[in-house]
């Protein structure tokens, strides 16, 4: 198993980052906004915690800054119905902390909110995890969305955009921009999403 990367960052393309070890292997893994939002410019070192899921049709890396987030995107996957890219998506909308909280607390209106997830899937995802999460308690919380691209995301929602390709627009230009501040989030996302349709 995959556990951790270390490298340079080479690039940062939507929800993929490519990371270049010095053993000169090169690993590409998607990572919730917020990751994406802290990381540092390309050229940059990094590590991030890593979670590898093996499917029929071909093996996936996923790449967290903390080691309880990537916790958290495990124990979703656990649930029947929910895969990576919905346990990546939770974790975007809500980050790891706030995931942990709306499953233990039974809060359907928070899992609903996010692209995906229906009231039967929450509900569900609910009754088979909340009994599943009481070790989480007393660590230091997941790591949250970071405040600026979640700001931004939200005022995009504000303006009548959906919270998918809010999310994706916000991607975008983080992948171009990671010190880029709110409102210019906001600016190129909606560059973006209006050039778009």
């Amino acid at each position: 198993m995959i556990a951790g990367v270390r490298g340079t960052l080479m690039a940062k393309h939507g929800d993929l980052v490519t990371i270049a070890t010095p053993g000169g292997v090169t690993y590409e893994m998607a990572v919730p906004l917020g990751v994406l939002e802290r990381l540092p410019p390309p050229g940059g070192e990094m590590q991030l915690h890593t979670a590898l899921v093996v499917r029929e049709d071909g093996w996936a890396l996923f790449g967290f800054d903390r080691q309880a987030e990537r916790t958290v995107f495990q124990r979703l996957l656990a649930a029947s119905g929910v895969g990576p890219r919905l346990a990546l998506a939770l974790l975007s909308a809500l980050g790891g902390e706030r995931v942990v909280r709306a499953l233990k607390e039974g809060d359907l209106g928070a899992l609903c909110a996010v692209p995906g997830v229906g009231r039967k899937k929450a509900e569900r995802m609910v009754l088979e995890l909340k009994d599943r999460l009481g070790d989480l308690e007393g660590e230091e919380g997941p790591a949250k969305p970071g405040p600026k691209a979640e700001q931004a995301v939200s005022a995009l929602a504000n303006l009548g955009f959906g919270t998918a390709e809010a999310e994706s627009a916000v991607r975008r230009v983080l992948s171009s921009n990671g010190a880029a501040e709110t409102a210019e989030l906001i600016r190129g996302a909606l560059h973006i999403l209006t050039t778009a349709k």
